[in-house]
């Protein structure tokens, strides 16, 4: 479990501080599924962009046993934000690459650091674990300010090249088109 308070990110001085400093992240457990699933169709329910499948997506992971790490932001008390990591596969054969996403944060408490937290700790996780790399496709404003970056070298194919980034988190060039797990198909 880790404890966040105040946070300033390092990248570009953006003060990120919670108005409230008592967010615990820790790991998700059986008794915080219906709430994850609140939290992620709250997230996603206003965006254009999204096709309102997100929760769908974390169910069919968490059956399929992918949910490679599964963090919850909990404010007293109360889930405000969950995060998924799952495999991915890249055509060049590496190992110990994942997706990063779906991220949530109830609206209410979005733009308060709660994501940033989220992600700092899924990241230092998986280098924990001896993660090679993330990967993601999401907002590139967002994103950089978290370390991630385009690369030609990696492809996910049907997506706009400046939506997918990556995070390499090894020394090791990679290249080929990335896959997410099935999972993310799922529609219901």
């Amino acid at each position: 479990m880790a404890r966040r308070g105040n946070q300033k990110n390092e990248k570009n001085g953006e003060d990120e501080a919670l108005k409230n400093t008592n967010l615990i992240i820790r790991h998700e457990t059986k008794k915080d599924i219906n709430t994850i699933t609140h939290v992620t169709v709250a997230a996603f329910m206003h965006l254009e962009i999204s096709s309102q499948t997100e929760h769908y997506i974390v169910h069919a992971l968490r059956r399929a046993g992918a949910l490679s790490l599964s963090l919850v932001a909990e404010m007293d008390d109360q889930i405000v934000g969950h995060l998924a990591f799952s495999p991915v596969s890249i055509a060049d054969g590496s190992t110990g690459w994942y997706g990063l996403g779906p991220i949530s944060v109830l609206p209410g408490f979005q733009k308060q650091g709660v994501g940033t937290a989220l992600i700092r700790e899924g990241i230092g996780q998986l280098k924990q674990k001896g993660a090679q790399g993330c990967a993601l496709v999401g907002d590139p404003e967002y994103y950089r300010r978290h370390g991630f970056k385009n690369n030609p070298g990696l492809v996910y194919e049907g997506i706009p090249p400046e939506f997918f980034m990556v995070l390499p988190l090894g020394n090791t060039l990679h290249r080929g088109r990335v896959t997410f797990h099935e999972g993310f198909q799922a529609t219901r």
